[in-house]
């Protein structure tokens, strides 16, 4: 399967409507909201190093994920954010590529990095393989250090 990560800049990217298509049938309402930041200028992920990144298999947007700045800490860190791989492209590396991206992006900036994985189950277990630990905080419920 290849798999092209790519920075989303100017527009969102073809076929975000099927992702929030199918992220509404699930229940997760981050990829709605990703679009309603976007298109009312609330959230473009392009201040404070920021970035967003969606993945295409064949053509076809088969996730998306960002990064931002994270608020409420007494240090800085960089939060994992509006990430969902479609449920037809799952189990193919998808999540872990883009994931990648958006922990490279953030690690270039400081140390840490947040996410809240209370989407589903499946989150959490996603997060932790790619070497987040728990956290209790107020909507952090990951964070990953760099040594």
């Amino acid at each position: 399967m290849n798999i092209t990560v790519t920075r989303v800049v100017q527009e969102l990217p073809d076929g975000i409507d099927r992702l929030v298509a199918a992220s509404r049938v699930e229940g997760v309402r981050n990829v709605e909201m990703l679009v309603a930041d976007w298109r009312s200028g609330a959230q473009r992920f392009d201040t404070g190093g920021a970035a967003l990144f969606c993945a295409n298999v064949g053509g076809t947007l088969a996730g998306i994920g960002g990064i931002t700045q994270q608020d409420g800490l007494d240090f800085p860190a960089m939060r994992v954010r509006r990430f969902y791989v479609h449920p037809d492209s799952r189990r193919h590396g998808i999540a872990a590529a883009l994931a990648q991206a958006c922990m490279t992006h953030g690690l270039a900036t400081c140390s840490t990095l947040t996410c809240n994985a209370q989407a589903s189950d499946a989150a959490s277990v996603f997060w932790e393989a790619m070497g987040f630990e728990r956290a209790d905080l107020p909507t952090i419920t990951h964070m990953y250090r760099h040594q």
